[in-house]
């Protein structure tokens, strides 16, 4: 079965920033924003004072409505001030809605890590660098503290002038191995906001070995640093590295390299915010999501125009199911960020999700206007109308994608996998076939193409051999994708091997019980093999399981033609 769903294979392109998810842990009962408790098949109690506002607090948090969690959750501990539960959640609701009250709150919490740290930007930004560091070193490390506390102590020895001692804190952690690239980093960022110049280019060269590979904030030091020592093709080179090898990020290179003549990181508050989003990145590297979107507004509470972090951000609330959420926090970014147009765009789709495709495609109109030789918004507005399912408009946005690269690569493969889809859709199969040819020319084993281009091939009836060769290829690669799995043994069944198929789909059913087409495939194949009792239980389960609107009647059809079959209904009967 192939991967139909544009969101999802609009993800295989254009994600310029990690999927993370939000606030798990505050998503617990279901109850009305009025603060009414909704148990489902009860009747529906009012539930007032404190424990309302407390229940309305943690669905609103669950929403993703940080603001109107921040105002009941505070207001419940108004009302009672010794409620450490309703203490713990609004001192997370107002530091991810990026609340003054958080501070007064972190002062009432003197032995929560997350406190001390929201105290310590609060010195910070006072420029209490000595009472900073004194609350660091007096943090127990351990958990993530143990990566953050070294960074940050040595950024307020710098806030505090003291150059010589934020050296001292980093080197030993520059001399080991372990995170030695982002030590190196910092360490060189601090040389370089205090003007030692030979200090800062053998940290920064140091953190180029050891990085693992370049990101966007690691980019823009760099190129920062070389262009200000005058090292302009230098830069050229790695924000051409950067371009090739970051998707959708590519529209923005050329605005990031036009600021890149100012500092990176300008003063000590900066690099602590820049600690902060490290930090981030190492959670989520380890699936810790939550705790990473806490890092990222630790980071934008000192730098609200670290717009990477707004970006991130936004990941971690759409990943939730939290729209509204993921769209706001990308408000605040300027019309003059470099980043801005990978916001459009980020904007755009968040806006296609919540129903305003107009405005969605107005926002590309801009982008496309403002970067005229750039595929990308041509490429979303795609994404965008393949979803309304409008498929003729999707490939006209397509062809306009392509027609603005001019040597397509392997990183454009998604374009023309996408590009045929919507001509399969549209009913013009040689063409949908030659974009999913040539995408696999720019990339071989990408397992999506594999497993579109085979399973087309297998409905169809032709390429059987070489459609199975695919798949298994396919499997190879995600042996626990169900969709994939179905798709092998569709093409099993249909070169005749029951018991091999019936092996495979009874897998895949394994892997994705609720899908329909899976489902309907089983029964296929029980239904080919003589078990018709069991046959007719996987299609009437896959009616259940909302069906594409085409294969319905197809799945009555069987249950009919069984009925029939097995002497339960007159031939001439009709559903």
């Amino acid at each position: 079965m192939p991967i139909l769903s544009p969101q999802a294979s609009r993800n295989l392109r254009r994600s310029v920033l990690l999927t993370l998810s939000l606030l798990s842990a505050c998503a617990a009962a279901d109850v009305t924003h009025s603060g009414q408790a909704m148990t489902p098949g009860a009747p529906e109690l009012a539930v007032t004072g404190a424990p309302g506002d407390y229940l309305a607090g943690r669905f609103a948090a669950s929403e993703g409505d940080l603001a109107k969690a921040s105002d009941l959750l505070l207001h419940g501990l108004h009302q009672d001030p010794g409620n450490s539960d309703m203490l713990q959640r609004a001192f997370m609701a107002t530091l991810l809605a990026g609340r003054p009250e958080v501070v007064d709150l972190a002062r009432l919490m003197q032995n929560n890590p997350t406190a001390q740290f929201v105290l310590v930007n609060d010195d910070a930004k006072g420029g209490r660098w000595s009472a900073a560091e004194s609350r660091l070193t007096g943090m127990v490390r351990q958990g993530a503290v143990q990566l953050l506390q070294p960074l940050l102590v040595a950024w307020v020895q710098q806030g505090a002038g003291h150059t010589d001692a934020a050296e001292a804190t980093l080197k030993p952690y520059v001399d080991s191995q372990r995170f030695r690239g982002i030590y190196a980093l910092h360490a060189a960022a601090i040389a370089d906001v205090a003007g030692r110049t030979v200090d800062a280019q053998r940290l920064y060269t140091i953190a180029t070995t050891d990085a693992g590979g370049l990101n966007l904030e690691l980019a823009r030091m760099l190129a920062s640093w070389d262009i200000r020592q005058g090292r302009e093709p230098e830069a050229e080179k790695i924000f051409a590295t950067l371009q090739d090898n970051s998707g959708e990020l590519g529209i923005a290179v050329p605005a990031l390299y036009k600021a890149a003549g100012q500092p990176a990181v300008r003063n000590a508050t900066d690099g602590m915010a820049e600690a902060y989003l490290a930090l981030a990145g190492a959670l989520r590297a380890q699936d810790q999501n939550d705790p990473a979107l806490v890092m990222l507004r630790l980071a934008l509470d000192l730098r609200p125009d670290l717009t990477v972090a707004r970006l991130l951000s936004s990941e971690i609330f759409d990943a939730n199911h939290q729209t509204d959420a993921a769209l706001s926090v990308l408000k605040p970014v300027a019309a003059n960020d470099p980043l801005v147009s990978v916001v459009r765009l980020r904007e755009a789709s968040l806006q296609a999700r919540l129903g305003d495709t107009d405005g969605a495609l107005k926002l590309l109109d801009m982008v496309a206007a403002a970067n005229p030789d750039r595929p990308e918004p041509y490429a979303m507005r795609g994404d965008i109308l393949r979803e309304q399912k409008r498929y003729a408009d999707a490939v006209a946005a397509y062809d306009m994608a392509v027609s603005k690269i001019a040597k397509p690569d392997r990183s454009n493969w998604p374009l023309f996998y996408e590009r045929g889809i919507s001509h399969e859709r549209a009913g013009d199969w040689p063409k949908a076939e030659a974009d999913f040819l040539h995408a696999l020319e720019l990339s071989p084993d990408e397992p999506d193409v594999l497993n579109y281009l085979a399973y087309s091939w297998t409905e169809q009836g032709k390429n059987l051999t070489r459609a199975r060769k695919m798949l298994e290829r396919a499997v190879e690669q995600r042996p626990n994708d169900g969709a994939i799995a179905d798709s092998l043994g569709w093409v099993v069944l249909r070169q005749g091997d029951q018991a091999g198929a019936l092996k495979i789909l009874e897998h895949a059913v394994e892997l994705d019980s609720t899908d329909s087409t899976v489902n309907g495939h089983l029964g296929d194949a029980y239904w080919a093999a003589g078990r018709k009792l069991e046959a007719q239980f996987q299609w009437r389960r896959a009616l259940t399981l909302t069906p594409e609107p085409e294969e319905v009647p197809k799945l009555q059809a069987k249950l009919l033609e069984s009925e029939t079959a097995l002497g339960n209904l007159p031939a001439k009967q009709t559903p």
